[in-house]
């Protein structure tokens, strides 16, 4: 008997669309014998405390994710890349609860191969920062002030990552200059993008 977590009984009752759906992809993931957990503000499934499928909404659709799920096969090419910066997670995405229900026998072979992939301990070879587009706005700074270049790269890689992706998401010129300028102080106290 699967143990439900009081806090995805919670997020559920508040959610103000795609509580059904969320009823009926919960119901599959727990059919799988994963442990329910609530991390980032999420349902998340879990084996032996290792990350295997989160449940998330958007206003357009709701998804469960894979946080390793560049390592599945992918048989009926129902995986989504969120972004092209994404590396390892994959989302299946759904506008309605009848799809969730016509899709479960594919969700629960995914949800095994997930587990598989745990079990097996693979991990998604990820880019290193040296493969990220240095902008020319931050690469200047950088040029002009050892001190911001020696605090940038004392930042952890995922923290470098973050910047450079947030950095070179400008379409124009301008803003990445306002952003760079913006966490210039963020940067020379050792904090990453996300951080407070």
């Amino acid at each position: 008997m699967n143990v439900l977590n009081p806090k995805v009984d919670e997020f559920i009752a508040k959610a103000k669309q795609w509580q059904e759906e969320y009823e009926q992809l919960r119901k599959i993931i727990l059919d799988c014998g994963l442990t329910e957990d609530f991390k980032w503000d999420v349902p998340c499934y879990t084996l032996e405390n290792k990350n295997i499928v989160l449940m998330h909404g958007f206003k357009e659709y709701c998804a469960i994710l894979f946080p390793k799920g560049a390592l599945l096969k992918d048989p009926a090419g129902i995986l989504i890349q969120q972004t092209e910066n994404t590396q390892a997670a994959r989302q299946i995405r759904f506008t309605d609860a009848d799809q969730v229900v016509e899709m479960e026998p594919a969700l629960k072979v995914y949800i095994a191969e997930a587990i598989e992939v745990e079990k097996a301990g693979l991990e998604v070879a990820l880019k290193a920062v040296s493969e990220f587009t240095v902008p020319e706005e931050f690469q200047k700074q950088l040029d002009a002030d050892p001190t911001l270049e020696a605090a940038f790269e004392a930042l952890t890689p995922g923290r470098q990552k973050g910047y450079l992706l947030y950095f070179s998401d400008a379409k124009q010129s301008k803003t990445r200059a306002a952003r760079v300028e913006k966490y210039i102080p963020k940067i020379l106290s050792g904090k990453g993008f996300h951080d407070r």
